[in-house]
């Protein structure tokens, strides 16, 4: 049987915003009182995207600050960065020899990441899901929380898995990973277009909530959110084809931790008015102690930094050990 631990990984993309946290974040705090958890920050995935190498060594701060303000024990979990472990990528070349062609091409982000002009993505793109298979089985982690996006993903780790254990008849060596999928939390969407993910690319920061934001920003950009002239409905199916309505209805029973049918009978047949300032009230309350506590840390680089250390020497403790029966299992030598 397999030590139950969970894994997960966010890219430092910086200028985090609500829903970086209510997607993962928030899940993780959860998650570090039920299980053995590690968290890595994946500035490897990143760089399959071209990035400023200032700016990334800032956002991986900014990241752990995050992880940090909002609640998660850099003692009792292993908080790191991607790159200072080196069994992920070689793990992750393993695993470019055991999975298909074929399973790299069927990967649906990879079709919107690359767009029409796949030729001119560049061959990491394509791979990713393996380095995130390694990512996740290095440690032989048997539980990892995902969003609807990341599901493929997670579906590709375990045929990696099995094709390996049976390639190379060693049982159930790496464990077949579960998905650990939040029931209270839906996607966030901007708050501009209910069609459209809460992404920080976006033009308008109006379209977000960034960490980071002051009380005065977030009652004026949940003023200004769009939603429609209807008034709320009392029951779920009244949310059907309104987008921006049920994008706001959804922050605000995942950030209360309550249901949305709760919430719609708290609200149902009022204007969005009433609602919007309850609303900018929970976001405050929640969301304000976190980004005055990330520009606390983020003051102390120091501090931050040996919090990454000390957990990149904790996590390649498992996966050196890890890569070292990965190598004898597959044949390979390696002297050190």
């Amino acid at each position: 049987m397999h030590k139950k631990r969970v894994f997960s990984g966010v890219q430092p993309t910086g200028n985090l915003h609500l829903g970086n946290y209510l997607g993962a974040i928030k899940n993780f705090v959860d998650l570090q009182n039920k299980f053995e958890c590690i968290y890595c920050i994946v500035d490897l995935h990143a760089i399959t995207n071209h990035q400023n190498p200032k700016e990334l060594k800032s956002n991986l701060l900014e990241t752990a600050a995050s992880f940090v303000a909002s609640g998660l024990n850099p003692e009792k979990n292993i908080i790191f960065n991607q790159a200072s472990v080196s069994a992920h990528s070689e793990l992750a070349w393993v695993f470019n020899c055991v999975a298909r062609i074929g399973w790299m091409n069927r990967m649906t982000q990879f079709k919107e990441k690359a767009g029409s002009n796949k030729e001119k993505a560049s061959v990491g793109l394509l791979v990713y899901p393996n380095l995130m298979a390694a990512d996740i089985l290095i440690y032989k982690a048997t539980h990892v929380p995902v969003g609807e996006d990341q599901k493929q993903h997670l579906e590709l780790t375990r045929d990696i898995a099995k094709k390996f254990n049976n390639d190379f008849k060693c049982g159930e060596y790496f464990p077949s990973v579960e998905p650990l999928i939040s029931k209270e939390t839906s996607r966030v969407m901007s708050l501009r277009d209910g069609k459209k993910k809460m992404s920080k690319s976006e033009d308008s920061d109006q379209s977000r909530i960034n960490l980071k934001d002051d009380k005065d920003s977030i009652n004026q950009k949940i003023k200004k959110a769009r939603t429609d002239n209807e008034p709320i409905p009392s029951e779920i199916n009244g949310l059907k084809n309104r987008n921006e309505a049920a994008n706001l209805i959804f922050i605000y029973a995942s950030i209360n931790r309550i249901e949305v049918t709760q919430v719609l009978k708290e609200f149902g047949g009022k204007d969005f008015s009433t609602f919007k300032s309850k609303l900018s009230e929970s976001l405050v309350e929640k969301v304000c102690p976190i980004g005055d506590e990330m520009k606390k840390l983020l003051k102390d680089k120091g501090y931050l930094n040996e919090i990454l250390q000390k957990g990149a020497k904790r996590a390649d403790f498992i996966a050196k050990n890890n890569i070292k029966e990965i190598y004898d299992i597959i044949g390979l030598t390696k002297f050190t």
